[in-house]
């Protein structure tokens, strides 16, 4: 199962046998069910997680009470709370499992470990990163730039995954619309 994280991790960096046995030395993969949550809003993040299997989203509870559902993460994805995780401060977020998950739960202490030893994996860790801060700018744009109609279908057609798998009211949460208008959209009454 962890070969699916090498896999990924190889399409950016090139690591050597001796470097694929450290980092497998040092990894597990965790089973996640269905609704559970991997952090809470006042805990302090302190994992960085990696999808190998299934769906989990960030969410926050707004102002009205609402879940508002700031990011997705599907297989080869990594999702956390970085600024909890790096400032070591209480995260103003939820990490939950839309689906039966398996994950590989890599802690603060393992990763800075394995840094040391793999010097190449900061390389990787950049990479991502920044492809995945490029994604929320993105995200961003589009919120502030189409309507929401349009973010609908931009991401339909770019993300269908996400449409089969993902609950109508989360993936409307994360579009920033009400599910009901999600219906309307899906049924063409828009």
């Amino acid at each position: 199962m962890l070969t699916s994280l090498f896999d990924h991790i190889q399409k950016f960096i090139i690591l050597e046998p001796s470097e694929i046995d450290i980092l497998e030395s040092y990894l597990g993969v965790t089973k996640v069910k269905k609704k559970e949550h991997l952090l809470q809003e006042g805990q302090v993040c302190n994992t960085l997680y990696f999808m190998l299997k299934g769906c989990m989203r960030q969410y926050i509870i707004n102002s009205k009470g609402s879940e508002q559902t700031l990011q997705f993460a599907i297989e080869n994805w990594w999702i956390t709370d970085y600024l909890s995780y790096h400032n070591h401060i209480a995260s103003n977020f939820y990490l939950q499992a839309v689906e039966n998950s398996e994950i590989i739960a890599i802690d603060k202490t393992v990763f800075e470990a394995l840094l040391i030893e793999i010097p190449n994996l900061e390389r990787y860790f950049r990479i991502v990163t920044q492809k995945s801060f490029g994604a929320m700018q993105m995200r961003i744009k589009y919120l502030f730039t189409m309507s929401a109609e349009e973010r609908y279908h931009h991401f339909n057609d770019h993300f269908p995954e996400f449409v089969q798998r993902v609950p109508q009211y989360m993936l409307a949460s994360y579009l920033d619309f009400s599910a009901e208008f999600m219906s309307k959209i899906r049924d063409g009454k828009v």
